[in-house]
């Protein structure tokens, strides 16, 4: 299996687990229990019951009509943005809880950049009733108010990381800090696939669902299970590994992972990890980031606060490497016309960060026949404010 993680946590030359002496027990103990826990029969009821009864799971694959006419393709799009909480994360976060629960774990911790992942971590603690703390950039709390309200309302404690940039990377930095200072209590569900092993594996297999349902529902409508092209946007790459990860070792399903450029790969303003990054360890884990010749961390920008993250997970540093994924940066004004042009095209309101996938379409050329499949990974609800500055509405 070419693209599957190995023992060792690596996919390729990317992943491995390098972090502190202290961070060692909570890893081991994970790395030990993961597989057999996800694997067991009552699990698997359990996690399957709660995605079908209470995230609303099948998601649709909805044929964009009007979308496939303007781009002269068939354009399906998998439509996470109706899965409760109105983004994929509370995929992963529902395994997590289960896992947490079965490690006999009484508080969780997570860190989010959008908003998405601390409400879908908020959701599943309110529906455990477990303790839950959300460490958030204090940049991202002014610009995602909304999402910060809502993890309120669901019963967790807000803490605003202040170092940095203010922004993902330092709420992480936190976090991992009070996972050191809280290991025998505390499991910390990582919202990406990112950080040490075997947390990239972990949350790419919770997310598989995805591609799991598009191979049912695309034979159901093409009569195959296999599409031409995948697109995801990709941040950390968590809703890229759920829409590849049943594709991957299958060459002639082409993958498009569209990051995040800012105000251009060049500007000094971007978050373009395939063009800037380099080979670095970050939270954990060895992957391609973008870092000074010295190594110090660039601070990522974008104006989409789920995808200004200087790295990318180990499995899309693979797949870069690899030649397998072609990468494509779309800069803000291009994700932003993007978004309003699919809400103006099907009726759907995209987050900014599902936005940038959707630009991609004006950079690249299908046949008529090619079945491409896009992950609209979020809904808009959360961006409205950013919409209404930018396009002064």
């Amino acid at each position: 299996m070419k693209y599957s993680v190995d023992k060792e946590g690596f996919y390729g030359n990317f992943g491995g687990a390098f972090v502190p002496e202290m961070l060692f027990p909570n890893l081991e103990e994970l790395e030990k229990n993961y597989n057999n826990i996800i694997n067991d029969k009552d699990f698997k009821t359990e996690y399957n019951n709660l995605l079908k009864d209470y995230v609303g799971r099948p998601t649709p694959l909805y044929f964009a009509e009007r979308m496939s006419e303007k781009y002269k393709c068939k354009i399906y799009l998998k439509r996470e943005d109706l899965c409760h909480t109105g983004a994929h994360k509370i995929n992963n976060t529902i395994g997590q809880i289960l896992l947490a629960k079965r490690l006999g774990k009484t508080r969780i911790i997570a860190e989010t950049g959008a908003g998405q992942h601390g409400v879908a971590t908020a959701t599943v603690c309110a529906l455990a009733g477990i303790e839950c703390v959300i460490y958030m950039g204090a940049v991202d709390i002014k610009r995602q108010a909304p999402n910060v309200a809502r993890m309120k309302m669901l019963g967790a404690s807000i803490i605003s990381a202040e170092s940095g940039s203010k922004t993902l990377k330092d709420a992480t930095n936190e976090a991992i800090r009070d996972w050191i200072n809280n290991p025998l209590t505390t499991h910390y569900i990582i919202g990406s696939v990112v950080g040490p092993h075997p947390y990239p594996d972990m949350v790419a297999k919770f997310q598989s669902i995805v591609s799991k349902e598009i191979k049912t529902q695309l034979y159901e409508k093409e009569g195959t299970e296999n599409p031409d092209y995948l697109i995801a946007n990709i941040g950390g790459g968590s809703n890229a590994a759920g829409l590849y990860y049943e594709y991957l070792e299958n060459e002639n399903v082409k993958i498009i992972s569209v990051e995040a450029a800012g105000e251009g790969v060049k500007s000094g303003k971007s978050a373009a990890t395939s063009v800037l990054g380099k080979v670095g360890i970050i939270h954990g884990s060895k992957t391609l980031l973008m870092q000074t010749n010295d190594g110090q961390i660039i601070e990522p920008y974008s104006i989409s606060a789920g995808l200004d993250y200087p790295g990318v997970g180990p499995l899309h540093a693979h797949l870069l490497e690899s030649k397998r994924a072609q990468f494509i940066s779309i800069t803000d004004q291009d994700a932003m016309k993007a978004g309003l042009e699919i809400s103006k095209l099907e009726g759907i309101i995209p987050a900014i960060e599902t936005a940038h996938a959707f630009a991609a379409f004006n950079y690249l050329e299908f046949k008529k026949d090619d079945v491409v499949v896009v992950n609209f990974s979020g809904r808009g609800d959360k961006d409205l404010n950013t919409y209404i500055e930018y396009f002064d509405l």
